[in-house]
């Protein structure tokens, strides 16, 4: 997950795009869908979607409506959580990540993990299944390390930061320098030049924190630094080091950069509070390849009434090189697929199609999810709603919604249908890297909350396996999320937009 929790994501995307297309023409043709969008809503083939227009239906109808789902989500929820379906989710993602292990992006190892779900999502008896072509980043880390020669010899645990260039082969040794801040790293920018930064800043969020990570490199290139060292952007730490993405800046030197863990950050900034003098051998072999072709991979229950009109459901299918990307986003990934499995079973076809999608490259700053942007975005009145599962599937808090306050009024009561798993919140934020176009667009959006400390503890490090699952919160994830996506598919009238 590179999460779009910050503006983070969307400027390495948008720098990955200038990099990697015609930049004028993509950003003259998304000006254009984005200026046209309120043309777009007044196309829908479906039930009016305005707000002005949905007048005609009062709410306390709209309320009724959806408690009649009552009998149809126990039953979803039966099933998911007691019935033949328990723990299904997680069996098949064992299987895959068992199988395939981790899948970043431009790997031989995505690709077959792509090719497996294919197979999987028509032996499911799910319709339309079919892979769309992307291109995508290829990175690879190769061997590094980082050694502390003075003030005494530790051989430090590393993860290299994705795209992040290698150093030479004889490495980087150079002293260190540690900070707290951009702003200390500024006020002290005579002492970082020929050194390397290490940054030992406080996790104070995710969306805060990840800067540090995001941005490191760069403002340690801009004061002459040879290196930079981050601190891990984790919520707890033992020992693990957490990878993740980060960008270069256009007419700023490629300085190679890498995450350290927590305890190390520490105790530099501990020795040099003393007055150690610290020195570090740094050796990466980070490489940087051609973009790789790969596949967003889709499946549907196609609509029984506005076959037309889409809910989305989704979680992203690559993950970083360690672990086994099973929290990020496996898990997510699956009780999407779940969701269209549970529908399927119990013999459900909503009015809409519920579509599901399992990106390629959200880890990159959602380089799949934008082509499919690209590629659909003439149909966004047609979107009743956007989901994407990308923050863990432990026991769900609630469902996190961007959207009018008459959608989310909807949601709210259509969260009531899960009291008999006690999950009913609607809070806001409900964005995610791989659907915030859409809610750019005016597209409701929505994603799971669940335990995010849990959750940044293993956030894009070794740790993230199957270990860190529990199969019954699995099995109440996936009733949330086939509820609100069948309950939203099947309504009469598509979620009103502002």
């Amino acid at each position: 997950m590179s999460r779009c929790l910050g503006s983070t994501p969307e400027k390495f995307l948008l720098n990955y795009f200038r990099r990697k297309t015609n930049w004028r023409k993509s950003m003259e043709f998304l000006l254009f869908t984005f200026v046209g969008v309120v043309h777009l809503l007044s196309l829908s083939s479906g039930k009016p979607i305005y707000k002005n227009d949905i007048s005609r239906r009062t709410f306390q109808e709209i309320k009724e409506e959806i408690a009649s789902y009552r009998d149809v989500a126990k039953a979803i929820i039966d099933l998911a959580v007691y019935g033949k379906a328990q723990n299904r989710s997680y069996e098949r993602l064992a299987l895959l990540v068992d199988t395939v292990g981790p899948r970043p992006s431009g790997s031989r190892s995505l690709e077959k993990a792509i090719q497996i779900m294919y197979q999987n999502l028509r032996e499911d008896g799910l319709e339309n299944v079919h892979l769309e072509p992307v291109k995508i980043p290829h990175w690879e880390r190769g061997e590094e390390s980082a050694v502390m020669l003075e003030p005494r010899i530790h051989r430090m645990a590393i993860l290299g930061l994705g795209s992040s260039i290698g150093t030479p082969p004889e490495g980087i040794t150079a002293e260190v320098l540690v900070v707290t801040s951009f702003e200390e790293l500024q006020r002290r920018a005579p002492e970082a030049r020929g050194k390397i930064v290490v940054y030992n800043q406080p996790y104070v969020n995710y969306s805060t924190t990840v800067q540090y990570r995001v941005q490191g490199a760069v403002e340690a290139a801009k004061v002459g630094a040879l290196a930079s060292l981050i601190r891990s952007v984790a919520s707890f730490s033992i020992y693990s080091p957490h990878t993740g993405i980060q960008e270069y800046q256009d007419g700023v030197p490629k300085i190679p950069t890498a995450c350290i863990t927590v305890e190390d950050a520490e105790m530099m900034s501990r020795m040099a509070s003393r007055g150690n003098r610290i020195v570090i051998q740094l050796k990466m072999g980070a490489k940087n390849y051609p973009d790789a072709d790969s596949f967003n991979t889709v499946a549907e229950i196609i609509g029984s009434k506005y076959p037309e009109q889409v809910v989305l459901v989704s979680g992203h299918l690559d993950s970083w090189d360690v672990g086994q990307g099973a929290m990020d986003d496996g898990g997510g990934a699956f009780i999407s697929w779940e969701a269209l499995s549970l529908i399927k079973d119990l013999g459900l076809r909503p009015k809409r199609t519920l579509r599901l999608v399992l990106w390629t490259a959200e880890e990159q700053g959602g380089v799949g999810a934008f082509q499919y942007y690209l590629l659909h975005q003439a149909n966004v009145s047609n979107y009743s709603l956007v989901m994407e599962s990308d923050l863990g599937t432990f026991l769900p808090s609630g469902l996190q919604f961007t959207g009018s306050d008459e959608a989310r009024a909807i949601v709210e009561e259509v969260m009531r249908l899960l009291q008999p798993v006690n999950v009913t919140r609607v809070f806001r934020a409900g964005e995610g890297t791989d659907i915030n176009f859409w809610i750019q667009a005016g597209v409701p959006g929505a994603s799971l909350l669940d335990d995010l400390y849990r959750y940044f503890s293993f956030h894009h490090s070794d740790g993230d396996t199957m270990t860190a699952l529990d199969p019954k919160q699995m099995n109440v994830a996936a009733a949330v999320w086939a509820v609100v996506s069948y309950v939203i598919a099947d309504m009469e009238e598509m979620l009103p937009r502002s």
